[in-house]
C-alpha cells in the first residue's frame, strides 16, 4: 500500500471584522423584527407571524457563524477541515472568518516539549503530568493552534553504551520549528511524542559510534580507517550528525531541527569513580614520562658541559653515581637534601 503524503495548502484569510458587524447588525435587526412581529400579532395582521418566526429562527441559529471567527497571534497556525476533509491552513496574525463548521486539528495539542520535558494530560485526574519529574500540575485548555516559532527540545539524559562499551550519560538540547503543517498534523498521530522518540533514537544511534576519549582502533567516520574521533573531543561534530540523524525522520513529520547540541555528557555513575582513577592514572603517568624526559635531558647537558670545560674528570663509578644522585634529584617528589664530600675526588 502506497503511503499518502499530506502537503501544506495556504487558506486564503478573509477578514473577519466585516463579518463580525453583520452579524451583529442580522441579530439586532432579528431581535427588532420580532418585536415588531409580535406588535402587527396584536394588531391581527397577517405579517406579524411570519416576522416572529423568521426572526425568531435566526435568534436561534444566529449564534453558528460565530463559530468561524478566528484569532491568530504572530507565528501561530490553524490546520483546518471540513467534514473530515482538509480544506488547508490558515497563517497570519489577525483577525479572520472561515467556514462556521471547520474544526481545528491539532493532536499535540496536550503535550509540551521544553526545558521541562515531556507533559502529557492526565485525563481522569485533570491534570497535567510532568514527565520525568513526576510533577503535576492543573491542566490546561489545550489550544488547537500550531506554534511556528522555534523552540527547544531538552530531553532527560538517556543512558549510552559508547564505542568502547562504557555507560556513559548524554544529554541533548535540539531547536526545532514546523515548517509543514499538514505533514505535521496527519502524518504523524502526535508531532512532539514523535520527534522526542526520534532523538532518543538518534542520540544512541551515534553516540554508540564514539569512545567517551580518544582511543585507538576505533573509527568513527565509518570509511575504514582508524580516528581520533570522541564524544568529549568531537562535541560539535556528534551533535552535527545526530542533528542529521533527526532531520532524516522529521522531514515525514514538517519538522526542521535548526540545531542539536550536546548539554550534558559524564561517565554513568557506576563507572564514574574508576574512570577518574583511570584519568588520574593516565595523568600521572604522563607527567612522570615528561620529568624523566626533562631529567635526563639536564643530566646529558650536565655531563657535557663538564667534559666541554674541562672542570672536572670522571671515571666511569663517579659518573654513573653522579648520573644516579642527580636523577634522584631531579625525579623525586620532595626537596633534596645533599650531603657535602668534604674528601678528594682522586
Amino acid at each position: 500500500m502506497e503511503e499518502r503524503i499530506m502537503n501544506e495548502k495556504i487558506q486564503q484569510p478573509r477578514s473577519g471584522m466585516g463579518y463580525l458587524i453583520l452579524f451583529i447588525s442580522l441579530y439586532l435587526l432579528a431581535i427588532a423584527l420580532f418585536f415588531i412581529g409580535l406588535r402587527q400579532t396584536y394588531q391581527d395582521s397577517v405579517l406579524g407571524p411570519i416576522l416572529m418566526i423568521v426572526s425568531g429562527i435566526w435568534l436561534l441559529i444566529g449564534f453558528v457563524p460565530f463559530f468561524g471567527l478566528k484569532i491568530l497571534r504572530p507565528q501561530e497556525a490553524l490546520v483546518l477541515t471540513l467534514f473530515g476533509n482538509y480544506t488547508g491552513t490558515l497563517k497570519g496574525d489577525g483577525f479572520f472568518f472561515v467556514h462556521p463548521f471547520s474544526s481545528a486539528v491539532n493532536p499535540a495539542a496536550g503535550t509540551r516539549l521544553g526545558q521541562s520535558g515531556d507533559v502529557e494530560v492526565d485525563k481522569k485526574r485533570k491534570n497535567v503530568l510532568e514527565l520525568g519529574t513526576g510533577t503535576i500540575h492543573p491542566a490546561e485548555k489545550p489550544d488547537k493552534r500550531i506554534s511556528l516559532k522555534v523552540m527547544t527540545l531538552n530531553n532527560t539524559r538517556q543512558k549510552v553504551n559508547d564505542a568502547l562499551g562504557n555507560p556513559v550519560e548524554v544529554g541533548v538540547a535540539v531547536i526545532w520549528r514546523v515548517v509543514d503543517t499538514a505533514r505535521a498534523v496527519f502524518n504523524v498521530d502526535n508531532y512532539k511524542e514523535y520527534l522526542s522518540l526520534q532523538c532518543d533514537a538518534a542520540v544512541r544511534d551515534i553516540v554508540k559510534i564514539y569512545p567517551y576519549d580518544i582511543a585507538p582502533n576505533v573509527d568513527t567516520t565509518g570509511d575504514g580507517m582508524f580516528d581520533d574521533g570522541s564524544l568529549r573531543g568531537s562535541t560539535s561534530i556528534v551533535a552535527e550528525r545526530i542533528r542529521q540523524e533527526i532531520q532524516v525522520k522529521a522531514d515525514l513529520a514538517g519538522i526542521e531541527i535548526l540545531e542539536a547540541r550536546i548539554t550534558y555528557l559524564a561517565y554513568a555513575t557506576e563507572i564514574a569513580s574508576v574512570m577518574l582513577q583511570r584519568q588520574q592514572a593516565s595523568a600521572i603517568i604522563d607527567a612522570r614520562t615528561m620529568i624523566v624526559d626533562g631529567a635526563v635531558s639536564m643530566v646529558e647537558m650536565a655531563l657535557t658541559k663538564l667534559s666541554e670545560n674541562n672542570i672536572v674528570e670522571l671515571d666511569p663509578d663517579r659518573k654513573a653515581a653522579m648520573v644516579s644522585n642527580l636523577l634522584v634529584i631531579l625525579c623525586g617528589n620532595r626537596d633534596a637534601q645533599p650531603i657535602v664530600n668534604s674528601g678528594s675526588l682522586n
